[in-house]
Parts: C-alpha cells; structure tokens; sequence
C-alpha cells in the first residue's frame, strides 16, 4: 500500500441519505484514506445526524453557516486538507459510492492529476471528462467536443490511462505538488465549471490528468444535465461557462464567444425562454467579465 497521506473531500448539501451511503462505501475501501472531510454546506435535512452517528475512522466534519455551493464547498475542504499536511486529496459528491480497490488502482498510478472513471449502477460507462475541450475553435458551441463515454462505449476498451483534459469533482485524486503551484478552486462559481476552470489551471501549468480505468466509480444516481436556463441554475450555467471563455480562450474570436451566445439568446427568446432566460444571459455576461482574472496561487 503507498505510505502517501491520502484525504477524502466531500461536499454535501441536504442528501443525507445519499451522503450515508457514499460514507459506508468509503469505509470498505481495501485501502482506507487517512482522513474523510465532510463539507456540510449549511444543510436542512438529517445531514448531521449521519455524520454524528457515523463510525467512518478520520471523519472530519465541517459545517458551514451558508451554502458556499459545490465551488465554496471544496475550496474549504482542500484548504482544510492541505493545511493539515495531506499528500494527496481526493474529492467525491455524496452521489457516488467507490469500488473497494477503487484507491488503491488510484494509487499504483504515478500522477499529479488522476480520476476514477464513473459508470452506472447497471455498470455502463458514464464518464463525461473530455478528451478533448476545445478553447482555440470559435465554430465549437460547446469546448468539450469528445468526452470518455463518448469514445469508449465501454470500459473494457479503454486503455489503462486516458489522458483528459477537464475533470468533475467526482472522484478527481489531486496530489499536493498540484495545489501548491496553482491553488485551490475558485469559490467564486458557485456551482458548475469549478471543476473545468481547475482541470485548465493544472494542465496549463504542466500537470497532466490521467482517467485511470480501472479505478471503478458508481454513480448512484442518472445524469440530468439539461437544466432550466431560464431558472437559477441557468444563470450560473451560462456565465460560468462564458468566465471559462473569458479567462482561457486561446484567441480573440473564442472570448467573444459569450457575447454571440447571448446575442443568439436573446434573439431566440420569443421562441424558447423568454425574458427569464433574457435577463439570465446579459446578467451573466456582464457578471463573467469581472471573472476574467485567473485565480492566484494561494491557499490561504
């Protein structure tokens, strides 16, 4: 077994009973972490009561006054890990439950940036990480133009590593070397692309990111990614995608990008949307170009 100091970061926000279910998968592991800090985000539900009941050996409770959302919530569970002297961090929502080797495949692979590769309770493969995000082409509407799942239909194809080039907070193993060079994630995104922005920030300062295939990740519950753009959450989906653009397009016509895109939004609202999803997509691009600054590299 590896002699690193491994740290489990979970964000939670008012799904206990999923949250109870992630913690026993956590205490099968064959390998245990050295710690598991819990990021309670102000939860309203029976949060507390699983964590005080549970006999998870390190748990580390954190509970936060306000809901700092998934970016908030792992910048304080990282900074927290990384000042307790952790040499590896490895970060997990409280909807996936890990194989029990799943650490220990993590561990024989020597990276700065690794994953576990996400499947299906039915054991279908369902990673999302991109193989390719494309921030150079202002014809891409979308960066992420090739993920895992999109070009393996199974995990039996993929080879042992598959390098990506953005990652989701699922299961992302981040070793300390990582952190200090380039910091931690940005708070200020709230929800979504927290996870893009760090994935771009590593890979930028020389970190590779390895998908590991055989470091197995249950999903317990489906992707539904198409979300309310007219609602709150597609306000920060729209501008944490445009600060994405704004910070890291690779040319000028890709950070204008966002101001097509809400052009093209507005144009298109008497058929789809209407004035709530108006009004979401010129607050978030004005909003997005006071983010255009990468973060420092500080974890203070």
């Amino acid at each position: 077994m590896s002699a690193e100091s491994v740290a489990v970061v979970v964000v939670t926000f008012n799904r206990a009973d999923l949250l109870e279910g992630m913690l026993a998968g956590l205490g099968r592991l064959e390998r245990a972490p050295d710690a598991v800090y819990v990021v309670d985000n102000a939860s309203t539900d029976h949060t507390a009561d699983v964590l005080a009941r549970s006999t998870l050996p390190g748990l580390v409770p954190i509970r936060s006054a306000d809901n700092l959302g998934g970016a908030g919530g792992f910048h304080l569970g990282l900074q927290r890990a990384h000042a307790d002297g952790h040499d590896a961090m490895w970060l997990m929502d409280d909807d996936v439950v890990p194989a029990p080797d799943c650490l220990t495949r993590l561990l024989e692979v020597d990276g700065p940036c690794l994953i576990a590769v996400r499947e299906d309770r039915r054991g279908q493969l369902v990673e999302k990480a991109a193989v390719r995000f494309d921030l150079a082409n202002p014809l891409a509407i979308r960066p992420k133009t090739a993920s895992v799942d999109s070009t393996y239909s199974r995990r039996s194809q993929m080879p042992a590593t598959v390098p990506v080039e953005n990652v989701a907070f699922e299961g992302f193993f981040v070793r300390r070397a990582v952190i200090d060079a380039i910091g931690l994630p940005d708070p200020s995104y709230f929800i979504f692309y927290d996870d893009v922005d760090f994935a771009i920030r590593a890979r930028r300062a020389g970190f590779p990111i390895l998908a590991v295939r055989d470091a197995v990740l249950v999903r317990q519950l489906d992707f539904d990614q198409q979300h309310d753009l007219a609602g709150w959450k597609g306000y920060y989906m729209y501008r944490n995608l445009f600060a994405v653009h704004f910070r890291y397009g690779e040319n000028l016509l890709v950070r204008l990008k966002p101001w097509l895109i809400a052009l093209t939004v507005v144009l298109l609202s008497p058929l789809r949307g209407g004035q709530a999803e108006v009004r979401n997509v010129t607050r978030a691009v004005r909003d997005a170009r006071r983010m255009r600054k990468v973060p420092s590299a500080s974890v203070d």
